[in-house]
């Protein structure tokens, strides 16, 4: 590449949608255009150690849990054209062996996350900003779905987490951050194609002008 990667950083709660959104959005590149980097493979690897009790009262969501070192050093290293190493973060699944990720620098970066705005030196790296704003009750429903079945959590350990920990740091470390977003985007419906369109839109002024640039 001989010119600068497009950063883009997508910054929502949990529950938010940030996951289908990603995957509709890389859907519209092919594989050498676009490459991600989510904050989530970045938390200090301890869960799987802590008995079930101990995960429940332990806070996850505090700037704090992210290697933030790390993370802000391999946003860099893919800036630069390096290509990024990084284990995926299992949770607190103890049976399932992490994947070897491996980021290679493209033209468009995405990073991903929660503190991604917070982290003054991770925003500054942003050339576009896009926030995925989320009704509080949906997301709660989104988060009860994900963590009941694909996680296996007590409904009451998601709930107690979710308003003590979730919420929380949803209002001290994202959203006031919100306003300062180039895109906000609103996604309160269970409609995909609400989605679809909206990143085939950002998707296709991207190709337009980030692409041609690097091609030209």
């Amino acid at each position: 590449m001989s010119k600068k990667p497009f950063v883009i950083g997508i910054a929502g709660g949990s529950g938010s949608g940030k996951t289908f959104f990603l995957k509709c959005f890389l859907n519209h590149f092919k594989e050498n255009e676009v490459c991600l980097l989510s904050q989530d493979d970045y938390y200090f690897r301890i869960a799987h150690t802590m008995t079930a009790e101990e995960n429940k009262f332990y806070n996850f969501d505090l700037p704090s849990t992210i290697d933030n070192h790390q993370f802000i050093s391999d946003i860099k290293k893919l800036i630069n054209g390096e290509t990024v190493h990084q284990k995926e973060y299992t949770f607190n699944n103890p049976d399932a062996e992490p994947k070897l990720l491996e980021i290679k620098p493209a033209p468009i970066i995405m990073v991903e996350g929660l503190f991604i705005l917070h982290f003054k030196e991770i925003a500054d790296l942003l050339d576009l900003k896009i926030f995925i704003d989320t009704h509080e009750e949906i997301a709660l429903q989104r988060r009860l779905k994900r963590d009941l079945i694909e996680r296996g959590y007590p409904e009451s350990d998601v709930l107690y987490k979710w308003e003590n920990h979730v919420v929380p740091a949803y209002k001290d470390y994202l959203l006031p951050h919100k306003e300062l977003c180039d895109i906000i985007i609103t996604n309160n419906t269970h409609v995909a194609d609400d989605i679809v369109k909206i990143t085939s839109e950002i998707s296709d002024k991207l190709r337009k002008s980030v692409l041609a640039e690097q091609i030209n």
